[in-house]
């Protein structure tokens, strides 16, 4: 009866765990009351309060059961670490890419997480959350792009930390893509198309940057034009 009794509780709480995914997802966080949610799970609201202290709780608590494409296996590999960096880079790319494809749920916990909800105290622990993730993914691709660097795979003058960044946001920006527009996601195999074009450019043509620190020569002034001045001549002395 014990277990019967706990395994109810588990049931009624994920299911109030769904419907807030979906019922967030459709109308935003600030617009959904509590009431919204318990008529989605056809629970009452005396259900939702005994698994969670309030909106926000619930808000959180939904978002961290739920893995995000960067917290995944394939972005937790430190490219830096293997025997062929820039491959490992590829890897890293492309897994993320395809899990946010193939993961339904990610996506649209995504698509809540950073366009349906406002950034309010409460919901720090998320925000933190992702911050984390984000750093530690980007911290990963500088070190691997870095590594490649020194074995030769990518050219000396290319900026690790630069390229890093833009790499990074163009994943963010696939990723924005796939929770935006759904009915348009790419086929699986072509993620590693897309991250290979970026690759076969910083690897062919790379831009010299100047390095952080560093002031920029400016070239001489060009000299002024000097005038001639006129000479005064002295006054005479005037003989007594």
């Amino acid at each position: 009866m014990v277990r019967r009794t706990r395994d109810e509780a588990v049931e009624t709480r994920n299911q109030i765990l769904d419907a807030a995914e979906r019922v967030f997802s459709a109308r935003g966080v600030s617009r959904t009351s509590l009431s919204d949610i318990a008529d989605a799970a056809s629970v009452t609201r005396g259900a939702i309060y005994w698994h969670f202290k309030d909106k926000a709780d619930l808000f959180c608590e939904m978002v961290a059961r739920v893995t995000m494409p960067m917290e995944d296996a394939p972005c937790q590999i430190s490219p830096a670490q293997e025997a062929d960096p820039l491959a490992g880079v590829r890897a890293m790319l492309t897994g993320i890419l395809e899990r946010t494809s193939g993961d339904a749920q990610a996506r649209r916990v995504f698509h809540i997480v950073f366009n349906k909800c406002e950034y309010v105290d409460e919901m720090e622990p998320v925000w933190q959350r992702f911050r984390v993730m984000q750093a530690g993914c980007l911290d990963r691709l500088q070190q691997g792009l870095a590594a490649a660097i020194i074995r030769g795979q990518l050219p000396a003058t290319l900026d690790a930390r630069a390229t890093a960044v833009g790499l990074h946001a163009l994943v963010n920006g696939m990723i924005s893509k796939l929770v935006m527009d759904p009915d348009h996601l790419p086929a699986k195999t072509d993620a590693a198309g897309i991250i290979e074009v970026f690759i076969d450019g910083i690897r062919s043509a790379p831009v010299r940057s100047v390095a952080a620190g560093k002031a920029v020569k400016r070239p001489p002034p060009k000299p002024r034009a000097h005038r001639k001045k006129a000479v005064r001549s002295a006054p005479r002395r005037r003989r007594a």
